[in-house]
């Protein structure tokens, strides 16, 4: 049961209608366009609703089933916001998801990892290929460069090599070939 004190003026919004402006144009932009785009009309909506929400919030009591929502999503609102500074990010997980559907379809042969840690392993391997298809880097290349490389690649600049940032390193041809 809602809460008659809670106005319910934001009430009836959706969350996609606080992100809606910033989907807007979006296809083929750049991150750092999809950020401003973001900022301009995004960011005034969300910093609004995070105002109603602390205000609605203090009006109910604590074991009320509204405001454990409202807790739980004040709590985690960096993570909500991040898409209004970072324009990699996506505003869905439909992409995600599409990327997981191989692993839901294939989940007998996942059986077979050997161990718990097999496992593990496995599924931060797959995570990582799922990453560079995702970011448009053909798994294998990336994969092979950066194996070649991590062991005398700088610790402090590991995220140099990830699929979103990683950069082939230049081919050059074998002049001393016997």
């Amino acid at each position: 049961m809602v809460d008659k004190t809670v106005d319910r003026g934001h009430g009836h919004r959706r969350i996609g209608e606080y992100v809606a402006p910033s989907r807007e144009g979006l296809v083929g932009q750049t991150a750092e366009q999809r950020r401003a785009i973001r900022q301009e009309l995004s960011a005034p909506l969300v910093a609004d609703l995070e105002v109603w929400m602390r205000e609605q919030r203090a009006k109910l009591s604590r074991g009320n089933d509204l405001a454990k929502a409202m807790d739980y999503m004040l709590k985690r609102w960096p993570a909500f916001t991040r898409f209004l500074d970072d324009g990699r990010v996506c505003l869905s997980n439909n992409a995600a998801e599409r990327a997981l559907r191989g692993i839901a379809l294939g989940r007998k042969s996942w059986l077979f990892a050997g161990s718990d840690r097999g496992g593990q392993r496995a599924a931060a391997m797959y995570s990582l290929i799922v990453t560079a298809k995702m970011n448009d880097v053909d798994p294998q290349a990336w994969l092979a460069d950066v194996l070649a490389r991590i062991a005398g690649h700088p610790a402090n600049r590991i995220d140099e090599l990830l699929p979103w940032n990683w950069r082939p390193l230049p081919r050059v041809a074998n002049s001393q070939a016997a």
